[in-house]
């Protein structure tokens, strides 16, 4: 759960791509690809780790991490990770293409880092489904709690489940997570559909899914909904999230039980940058308060090819002020 303190803000200042960074040599593991990123308070009130996912030279994505310093917004020194602390599953299981990073979870002294399992298609690009890794050291290592997804194709998702946002509210585990609508045919290929449903559970591996969906399109322009990540702030819940049309774009929802959502009438969270690393796109956001300042986490062009980068809440604009 969020600090309670300050409201959450509506506008945000820019403060730059942040990884990867001059001076900072990336392993073969990731070749300067960082999408996803997930920030843990690592306990100081000053630094965080960013959990992300890089791709191979094959393309495969595997979850490495990095410190970030948010008083100097700067890569400490021999933080990122050599090898991964995830990577792709064995052959013929659910994640044996990659992994995509989607939260990390504390409780009862673990880490649960819950990610996306690729598989390759034949006839569609690839299939998703929710796997679990745990880490008991504080995240330095994490070991797979199954080889087999937690979350996986069935009635309500016939086509894909990625992507979950997860709070654990008094032994009441709650996921946000992408539910694949349809593939459709068009001439440059095939086009996903997907957007957010929700389910609970009371340990965080066997889900009960709510059929219903939880964010559901803006408009007739609008074919998918991807990473969305929850946070409580008082007595409200905050969903940011991406949205594509012709490209991604950064959007906020609220709900003050989770299970009905409103999209902000603002619109988007970050308005397009005329050029630069993300002025094509902004896309899979995070979101953290620490200390009083709230921080937002993003990739941009290229989903995650030009690394991530942060923005910072502008203080008294949050609630229903206007941008």
């Amino acid at each position: 759960m969020a600090e309670s303190s300050g409201p959450v803000p509506r506008r945000w200042r820019r403060r730059g791509r942040i990884f990867p960074a001059e001076g900072v040599p990336t392993p073969a593991w990731m070749s300067g690809y960082a999408a996803l990123p997930v920030p843990v308070p690592c306990g100081d009130g000053r630094r965080v780790r960013v959990y992300f996912s890089g791709r191979d030279a094959e393309n495969r994505a595997s979850v490495g991490a990095v410190t970030v310093d948010l008083r100097t917004l700067l890569v400490e020194a021999g933080s990122l990770t050599e090898r991964p602390l995830l990577a792709a599953g064995s052959l013929g299981a659910f994640d044996d293409s990659g992994v995509t990073i989607s939260c990390v979870i504390a409780h009862q002294g673990r880490l649960h880092l819950y990610y996306t399992g690729w598989m390759l298609g034949r006839t569609v690009p690839f299939y998703f489904a929710v796997g679990l890794a745990v880490s008991e050291d504080g995240g330095r290592s994490f070991e797979r709690w199954s080889p087999a997804p937690v979350l996986d194709r069935q009635a309500t998702d016939p086509y894909l489940c990625a992507s979950p946002s997860i709070l654990v509210e008094e032994g009441r585990w709650r996921m946000w997570y992408v539910s694949g609508l349809r593939w459709e045919q068009r001439p440059e290929g095939p086009r996903h559909h997907y957007l957010v449903r929700s389910a609970e559970s009371t340990d965080g591996i066997h889900w009960h899914r709510d059929s219903r969906v939880s964010l559901g399109f803006a408009g007739p322009d609008e074919y998918s909904i991807g990473r969305p990540y929850v946070l409580r702030h008082g007595a409200e819940y905050h969903m940011w999230f991406c949205s594509r049309g012709d490209r991604y774009r950064l959007g906020r929802a609220r709900s003050s039980d989770g299970g009905e959502w409103r999209r902000d009438e603002a619109g988007v969270v970050l308005e397009p940058a005329p050029a630069g690393w993300d002025g094509d796109m902004q896309a899979y956001p995070a979101v953290l308060q620490q200390e009083g300042r709230w921080w937002l986490f993003y990739n941009g062009n290229g989903y995650g090819a030009s690394g991530f980068g942060i923005a910072e809440g502008v203080p008294g604009e949050g609630g229903e002020s206007r941008r």
